[in-house]
């Protein structure tokens, strides 16, 4: 039987297969073509990139109560696709352990986010992943549009749950 916490385990461990792909493709365009200004929400692929890592170590940080909060945003926009991929790798593990060291009680309990001028609230350890998720997703979504417009291919980031369809590189990540 599946539970609320296998499935937040899970998405991190997809989350972090999907980082994964991603950027194995995005470090094999030209450096010019990676910061290219193309037409998105964020101007380029990098800056994309850049918005996901600042937003899994505001989540992480608000997660693992360590009351950084609005600072994070304070590191400088990494360049490359190599540094911006070791800093993904490294989010991505922190997400996964903060997942397993859960409990089924630790996904009601309430962190705070420091949401600058607007205030602090409180929201559930629970909400809080499946939000990460949800915006992960939908930035990932971004930057494989934005390859379309590339000379590499955006690579597919969907063969991860079921076990006839799963791509080798997910393996690793169950």
């Amino acid at each position: 039987m599946s539970t609320a916490l296998d499935h937040l385990r899970l998405m991190a461990r997809n989350n972090a297969y999907a980082n994964e792909r991603l950027f194995d493709v995005c470090c094999g365009l030209s450096q010019e073509a990676f910061a290219a200004e193309r037409t998105n929400f964020f101007p380029s692929i990098r800056e994309t990139l850049n918005h996901n890592c600042e937003v899994d170590r505001y989540y992480l940080d608000a997660l693992r109560e360590e009351g950084r909060g609005l600072s994070v945003y304070e590191t400088p926009h990494l360049k490359t696709a190599d540094e911006l991929q070791a800093a993904q790798q490294g989010l991505d593990r922190m997400l996964i352990a903060f997942c397993d060291g859960l409990t089924t009680a630790d996904l009601d309990r309430k962190v705070i986010q420091d949401r600058g001028v607007k205030g602090r609230f409180e929201e559930t350890i629970a909400n809080t992943l499946l939000h990460l998720f949800q915006h992960q997703v939908h930035h990932r979504g971004q930057v494989h549009a934005m390859l379309a417009g590339t000379d590499v291919a955006p690579p597919q980031l969907d063969e991860f749950f079921l076990d006839f369809d799963r791509h080798p590189a997910a393996e690793k990540f169950l």
